[in-house]
């Protein structure tokens, strides 16, 4: 049996046809990849976020984006739609787009099974590489436990990991606290 080869795109293609399509697709250096829809508990984590982040925010030079924001990471000729992202103002657009962010200071994921490898690895290192990333939170969706990196100087990250409901994170690129209470509000865990 022969595999016929995956169809690759260029970037511009991949924008052309995201801009018609009825679902979010991930761009990866020429492969398009669908993104799945997420689960009641990811998305409430992810709407709990984006409260917490934009009354912490208020009247500050930042603006948040949740979900269906597509973030451009040009060295590594990638395109997604982080669930959450914290920019600077002003905001900054890719070149010739009015729909695609470049400046990002601070991702959220919220983690699911299939995604959980891609968002720790690969997704990380790709975020790295955009100068001005600072801070990433990775968040499970199935217990109480945030993995917390903060950028301390070039090619250096501090890890913290937070497992409780009552731990409190400090987000230092911006200077807001996220209780972990609230992040979790209203999620009901299976028990093991």
């Amino acid at each position: 049996m022969t595999i016929a080869p995956t169809k690759t795109y260029t970037a511009a293609e991949y924008l052309t046809l995201e801009t018609e399509s009825e679902i979010r697709n991930e761009y990866r250096d020429g492969e398009i990849i669908p993104m799945t829809g997420g689960t009641p508990a990811h998305n409430q984590i992810a709407g709990a976020l984006l409260v917490i982040l934009k009354l912490a925010l208020k009247g500050q030079p930042y603006q948040v984006f949740i979900a269906d924001q597509r973030l451009h990471i040009p060295d590594r000729n990638i395109y997604t739609y982080p669930d959450l992202m914290v920019t600077a103002q002003p905001l900054q657009l890719q070149t010739g787009r009015n729909d695609t962010v470049i400046n990002p200071v601070a991702i959220a994921e919220v983690l699911s099974d299939s995604t959980k490898n891609y968002d720790r690895t690969d997704k990380f290192a790709a975020y790295r590489s955009i100068a001005s990333f600072q801070e990433y939170l990775l968040i499970d969706q199935y217990q109480p436990h945030v993995e917390h990196y903060s950028k301390q100087g070039n090619r250096e990250w501090l890890f913290r990991e937070y497992d409780s409901v009552s731990d409190q994170l400090l987000m230092r690129s911006i200077q807001v606290e996220v209780s972990l209470a609230e992040l979790y509000e209203g999620i009901e865990f299976a028990s093991n």
